[in-house]
C-alpha cells in the first residue's frame, strides 16, 4: 500500500500560492533555501518569464515527505489565460489547496475554480493568505466563500493583530473554552458543521458539545464526504502557518488506494522538452503500473512507445526509479509522440477532464523577419505539444500562422517564451474572437470524383441543421453494396476534418449529416478517393444551405450595489447581452445573464472600477449562440477551398505543395 497524496495549489492570481509552495518545501526539507516570488528565486517558477513576472505560467511538480506521507505537490498557473494547464492537472489531483487573499477575497478566477473543484469532487483544503495586509477581513472572507461559493467552512484557526505587519494565527482547537473565540469564529465553524452532521447538531442544541479532538475528527469525516471544509490562515510572506497547514493535510486527507494490479493507465497531464533526454512525459498512473523498457500503448494516438526512463522530480532534481505504481506520479522519457492531455493504456480507467474555459481568441504569428517562418512554425508546433489547446494551425499557401488563446496576458507571454527559448523575434496580429457558423436549413451536398482515372467516388450528403450545442451528427443509410466499408470509414474519420472551415471561414457544428447516396467502383476506386470527395461534397451541401454565424458568450452573475443598477444595466444592453430581473439582498443586486464574449473581454476592469471594488462579476464559458453576419466577422477561406473543384483535386493529387490542413 502506497502512502501518497496527490495535491495541487489553485488559486486566483496574486493570491500568493507559489510563496506558500516554496515555505511548504522548505519546511518539508525539500529545499535547502527558500526563494522569494520578488527576487524570481522560487523552485517553481522555473522559466525566465515566471521570474520576471511573478506568475506561474506552467505547471510545476515535486515531491516530499511529512508524518511519513509522500506528498507530490502541483503548483498551478494561477492566471485565468493559463487555465487549460490547470484542467490537465485536476485531473491526477487527489486533493487540492485552494488560496485565497484575505483582503481581494473571493475573486472572478476563483468561482471557475471552485467549479471545477466541485465538478471533479476534489476534497479541498481552503488556505486564507495575506492576513497581514491593511484591508485583510478574514470573517468577511468566511461570509463571502458562504455566500459566493456555498462552502461550509470549518476555521482551523482566527487572525491575531489582522491588517498589521506583526499579524499571526491562534489555534482554536487547543483550548476548547469559547470564550476565548470573541470574534466568534469557532463558534461559527461549529454551526457550520452541525449543519452538515447530524451528531454534531444534535449536541450543539444540547449544550453539550464533545472535546477539541471529536470535534476535529467529526469534521474530517464531514470533510471525507464533502460537506464542510477546513480553513487555515497563512501569511507566506513570513512562513506563518506553513507547518500548521503541512500537518492539515496529513490529519485530514487520507492517502488514496489504487490497484496496482490492473490494467496500466495513466494520463499525461505535462509535457516538457529536455536538451538531453528529449520529450518528458508528465503523468499519473491510474492502475497498474509501468517500467523501464516496457512498450505501453498511446490510446488517444493510437500508438505504441518504449519506456526509456522514469524519473520523479525531487526539488528540480530528477531521479532515476524502476517502477512507477498506481496512485504516483512521475516522468517518462522515450515517448516521442506524447502530447500533453494523452491517456497512456486503457482509457475507461482515467477520469473524465474537466473544462474550466475554453480559447475565444484567434491570433495569427508572424516573425519579424520572413526567413524565420519555418523556424517559427517548429517552434509554435512544439508549443502545441505541451500545451495542445493552442490550437496550432500552419497555412502554407497564405504562409500565414495561427494559434488560439485565452487572453491578453498569454499572448505577452508566449511572445517571451519565443524570444527567450527559440531566439526567434515575432509579433502577434489583433486577436479575433473565435465564430463557428451552422446550416441554416435543409439542403443536399453532391460530389463525383471519377476524373482523371484512376479515381472512382460518388457521394450525396444530406445537410441539416442541428440542435445547439449537439456538435456533429453523422449516419449513413447507404449499404456497403453501393459504398464498401473501408471507404465508408474514409468518409466518417474526415467529417470533422472537412468542417474545419465552412463558406465563413470558421468551423461547422451543430450539424446532422447522412450519407444518403454513392458508389465506389470495383476497379476504379483507390484509398483516399473518398478523403477527397468528402469535403467537396460537404462544402456544396453548406453552400446550398447557406450558414448562420455562431458567437461565444460568457454567462455571467453580477453583485453590486443597487445605486449602480441603472449605469450597470445600460452597460449590458449595450454589450448585446441577455438578463433577467434583478434580484436585492442587502441593498446590493444581483443580476444573471449572458453577454458575447467580443463584447465583454475587458468588462471585469470596468466595473471593477466603476464600482471602486465593490462589484464583483462572475463569468463562465456559455457555449455559442446565433448572431448576424454584421455582429460578427467573416473570413476567407484558408488554404484550397474544396468549392474549386479543379484546384482542390490538382491539391490533392500532389500538384501544389499540401499544406497542413490537407485531408
Amino acid at each position: 500500500m502506497q502512502n501518497i497524496i496527490n495535491i495541487g495549489i489553485v488559486a486566483h492570481v496574486d493570491a500568493g500560492k507559489t510563496s506558500i509552495t516554496e515555505n511548504i518545501l522548505y519546511k518539508a526539507d525539500a529545499i535547502r533555501t527558500k526563494g522569494s516570488v520578488d527576487s524570481g528565486s522560487t523552485v517553481t517558477d522555473s522559466l525566465d518569464i515566471e521570474r520576471k513576472r511573478g506568475i506561474s505560467v506552467k505547471a510545476a511538480s515535486t515531491s516530499f515527505k511529512w508524518n511519513n506521507i509522500t506528498i507530490n505537490l502541483i503548483d498551478t498557473p494561477g492566471h485565468a489565460d493559463f487555465t487549460a494547464e490547470v484542467e490537465r492537472c485536476l485531473t491526477v489531483l487527489d486533493a487540492a489547496i485552494l488560496v485565497i487573499s484575505a483582503v481581494e477575497g473571493v475573486q472572478s478566477h476563483t468561482y471557475a475554480l471552485w467549479d471545477a473543484l466541485q465538478n471533479m469532487n476534489i476534497p479541498t483544503i481552503i488556505v486564507v493568505n495575506k492576513i497581514d495586509r491593511q484591508g485583510a477581513d478574514f470573517i468577511n472572507v468566511l461570509e463571502e466563500l458562504k455566500s459566493e461559493l456555498k462552502i461550509n467552512t470549518f476555521a482551523i484557526q482566527s487572525p491575531e493583530n489582522e491588517g498589521q505587519n506583526n499579524a499571526d494565527i491562534i489555534s482554536l482547537w487547543k483550548n476548547s473554552d469559547l470564550m476565548c473565540d470573541a470574534s466568534g469564529i469557532k463558534n461559527l465553524a461549529i454551526e457550520n458543521l452541525a449543519e452538515t452532521n447530524e451528531e454534531v447538531l444534535e449536541m450543539y442544541l444540547d449544550g453539550n458539545l464533545p472535546d477539541n479532538n471529536t470535534m476535529l475528527k467529526m469534521m474530517k469525516d464531514s470533510f471525507v464526504n464533502g460537506t464542510i471544509n477546513p480553513v487555515f490562515i497563512t501569511v507566506a510572506k513570513n512562513d506563518i502557518g506553513t507547518t500548521e497547514l503541512l500537518n492539515g493535510i496529513t490529519n485530514f486527507i487520507n492517502p488514496k488506494q489504487y490497484n496496482t494490479d490492473n490494467d496500466f493507465a495513466a494520463f499525461v497531464y505535462k509535457v516538457e522538452h529536455s536538451p538531453k533526454l528529449g520529450r518528458l512525459a508528465h503523468i499519473k498512473v491510474f492502475s497498474g503500473s509501468v517500467k523501464p523498457r516496457e512498450t505501453i500503448f498511446n490510446s488517444t494516438l493510437k500508438t505504441e512507445n518504449k519506456v526509456a526512463q522514469i524519473k520523479k522530480t525531487f526539488t528540480q532534481k530528477y531521479e532515476d526509479i524502476t517502477i512507477l505504481k498506481a496512485g504516483d506520479v512521475g516522468i517518462l522519457s522515450g515517448l516521442t509522440d506524447v502530447v500533453a492531455g494523452n491517456i497512456l493504456g486503457n482509457s475507461n480507467l482515467i477520469p473524465k477532464q474537466t473544462v474550466i474555459q475554453q480559447p475565444v481568441l484567434s491570433v495569427q504569428v508572424k516573425p519579424l523577419s520572413d526567413e524565420h517562418f519555418n523556424a517559427l512554425a517548429d517552434a509554435l508546433q512544439l508549443l502545441n505539444i505541451e500545451d495542445p489547446a493552442l490550437n496550432f494551425i500552419r497555412y502554407n499557401d497564405e504562409k500565414e500562422l495561427h494559434i488560439t488563446l485565452m487572453g491578453s496576458v498569454q499572448m505577452e507571454i508566449l511572445e517571451s517564451i519565443i524570444d527567450e527559448r527559440f531566439n526567434i523575434k515575432c509579433e502577434f496580429s489583433e486577436p479575433t474572437v473565435i465564430y463557428k457558423e451552422t446550416p441554416v436549413k435543409q439542403a443536399e451536398g453532391f460530389a463525383e470524383y471519377t476524373m482523371p482515372k484512376p479515381c472512382w467516388a460518388v457521394i450525396k450528403f444530406k445537410i441539416e441543421p442541428g440542435e445547439p450545442c449537439s456538435g456533429i451528427i453523422y449516419k449513413s443509410e447507404v449499404s456497403v453494396d453501393k459504398i464498401a466499408r473501408k471507404y465508408q470509414n474514409e468518409i466518417e474519420e474526415t467529417i470533422p476534418k472537412a468542417l474545419q472551415q465552412g463558406i465563413k471561414g470558421w468551423e461547422v457544428t451543430d450539424i446532422k449529416i447522412t450519407l444518403t447516396d454513392g458508389e465506389n467502383h470495383e476497379i476504379h476506386s483507390r484509398p483516399g478517393d473518398f478523403i477527397l470527395a468528402t469535403p467537396m461534397a460537404i462544402m456544396d451541401g453548406l453552400k446550398n444551405s447557406n450558414t448562420q454565424l455562431l458567437e461565444p458568450v460568457f454567462n455571467f452573475e453580477i453583485k453590486a450595489p443597487e445605486e449602480m443598477l441603472g449605469s450597470i444595466a445600460s452597460d449590458l444592453t449595450n454589450m448585446r447581452a441577455d438578463f433577467a430581473n434583478p434580484e436585492f439582498n442587502n441593498e446590493k443586486f444581483i443580476l444573471k445573464g449572458s453577454v458575447p464574449v467580443a463584447t465583454s473581454m475587458d468588462y471585469s476592469i470596468k466595473l471593477n472600477s466603476a464600482t471602486s471594488g465593490k462589484g464583483k462579476i462572475k463569468l463562465s464559458f456559455g457555449g455559442y449562440r446565433k448572431c448576424s453576419d454584421e455582429q460578427g466577422v467573416i473570413r476567407p477561406y484558408k488554404g484550397v477551398n474544396p468549392l474549386d473543384r479543379s484546384q482542390w483535386i490538382l491539391h490533392n493529387r500532389g500538384a501544389f505543395k499540401a499544406d497542413e490542413r490537407k485531408y
